[in-house]
């Protein structure tokens, strides 16, 4: 047959595929063939190979007039309809029968370590191959043309449960995916997980969908630390958590010590388990468990030392040793490793940030809270004011309430500036009003300040002032007289009554 012919015939056979009712009307199609299509192949190659057989043979016998051309013609259909048949069976293997596949997902850290991407291994896993082959003469010009090892147009892309696409790009395109020669594509994840689902159109329009574990690149040793609060302001005296999550990145070691790179020694500083509470210092993942949540824990010194000042960053570094290389690296508490140091050592680490904050805390000592004066005197008091916090205190100053009528002077009004551990004095005067009515008075006072622009408040005194009553020297000298004039006068009436 000729090119152009064999091309509108295999033009009918595609027509013939999309046609159910042209297969039930075939003499050669076998209902089982859509299920068991290589077999279906063979018995169709050996009808063919037999009807092209059976053909030569009546077009010899016809030549030599033996047989009519009706006896010719008839071996030509039988022949014509066993090669249709054939091509069909090729055709059904070739297209109905595109399989693709991920052979591998490994999930990896990104060089600027911070994103998580995934290498996806895609395959040609087409039904048929060495025996397909055996069966089929593909030096054929068509089939060549059809490039039956071929799959065309691979589109991948990766979604989370939610059928949400998580993968950048949001899909990738192969253009030829040959049998035996699988492709590798990138993605960036969007949202950092353990386990995608990855979704495969290809050829014409066939599709499925396979969720799988991503693995680790078992040529990486290393644990990712990642820390969301990786820089935090801490007081002096205080304590605070980084927060970390820990991703296996390795296909060696699943045990890692955890240690502190650049921390100063007054600086004390221990891993915990978020889940537990208990303190870490090597932790282990389990099968199957590639994430592990963890903190460090830190507590500051309560006052600034040479390593630890006040608004100053400390930047270091948490770190997660292998186990195996545990005595290589060695004890790095007392050691100051630079970016490049850290690097160099090839493991994964996390660098963080502790800036070290004071507070101020005014103390206001008042070494007597009551008094008594008489009308027309005035009461002096003294305050002393103590800064026990961990920071200098700006703009301290006492505020008096004292009665309707009263009047106060403190001196000095305000204290600009008040150090860590500075004591002060604070004079506050106070004086009634010239007609005050005798009785108990409270003066209540009040201590405010700023530190870093925080308001500070000092604990309230209250001061008591017992005013006494003006005493009446005149009355005091009748009453006296009179009772002096009684008491004589009792004497002399028992002294004439002892005489009768």
């Amino acid at each position: 047959m000729s090119l152009t012919c064999k091309t509108i015939l295999v033009g009918g056979v595609l027509l013939a595929l999309l046609s159910t009712e042209a297969l039930a009307q075939s003499d050669f199609f076998n209902p089982r063939d859509d299920q068991y299509s290589l077999l279906g192949l063979k018995r169709a190659k050996d009808a063919y190979e037999v009807a092209q057989a059976e053909y030569e043979r009546q077009q010899e016998l016809f030549n030599k007039q033996l047989i009519a051309r009706t006896e010719l013609e008839r071996a030509r259909k039988n022949f014509s309809d066993a090669e249709v048949n054939y091509y069909q069976s090729i055709l059904s293997v070739l297209f109905e029968s595109q399989y693709v596949t991920v052979t591998r997902a490994v999930k990896y850290k990104a060089g600027d370590g911070n994103r998580r991407r995934v290498s996806l291994q895609i395959a040609n896993a087409a039904a048929g191959g060495a025996e397909f082959d055996k069966l089929v003469n593909l030096d054929d010009e068509i089939f060549r043309s059809l490039q039956p090892d071929i799959i065309s147009d691979v589109y991948i892309s990766l979604m989370n449960d939610e059928n949400a696409i998580i993968g950048l790009p949001y899909e990738a395109k192969i253009e030829e995916l040959r049998y035996g020669d699988p492709q590798t594509v990138q993605f960036t994840l969007l949202q950092d997980l353990d386990a995608v689902s990855v979704n495969i159109i290809y050829g014409n329009g066939s599709s499925r969908q396979m969720k799988v574990f991503l693995q680790k690149d078992a040529t990486v040793n290393r644990v990712a630390i990642q820390s969301e609060q990786f820089s935090q302001e801490v007081e002096l005296g205080g304590s605070t958590d980084f927060g970390m999550s820990l991703e296996l990145f390795s296909g060696e070691s699943d045990t890692y010590k955890l240690d502190v790179a650049n921390l100063p020694s007054s600086i004390n500083r221990y891993f915990v388990d978020q889940a537990s509470g208990n303190r870490l210092s090597q932790f282990q993942f389990t099968e199957g468990v590639n994430t592990r949540q963890a903190a460090l824990r830190v507590f500051l010194p309560e006052r600034p030392t040479e390593e630890v000042q006040m608004d100053e960053a400390i930047p270091f570094y948490a770190v997660a040793i292998p186990r195996d290389r545990i005595d290589e690296i060695g004890d790095l508490r007392d050691r100051q490793l630079t970016a490049a140091d850290i690097e160099a050592l090839n493991i994964g680490y996390a660098r963080l940030e502790l800036v070290p904050r004071g507070v101020g805390e005014i103390l206001v000592k008042a070494p007597q809270l009551f008094h008594t004066i008489k009308p027309g005197e005035e009461v002096s008091v003294r305050i002393d004011l103590v800064n026990e916090g961990t920071r200098a205190l700006n703009n301290v100053r006492v505020d008096a309430d004292p009665p309707l009528a009263w009047t106060d002077e403190i001196g000095p009004d305000v204290i600009q500036r008040l150090d860590i551990n500075e004591e002060r004095v604070v004079t506050v005067t106070l004086r009634p009003p010239a007609d005050v009515s005798p009785g108990r008075y409270e003066v209540r006072l009040t201590t405010t300040s700023l530190s870093d622009d925080q308001p500070i408040r000092g604990e309230d005194k209250t001061i008591n002032i017992q005013i006494e009553q003006e005493a009446n020297v005149l009355g005091t000298l009748i009453i006296t007289l009179l009772i002096i004039a009684l008491v004589v006068g009792i004497v002399v009436f028992g002294i004439r009554l002892s005489r009768r």
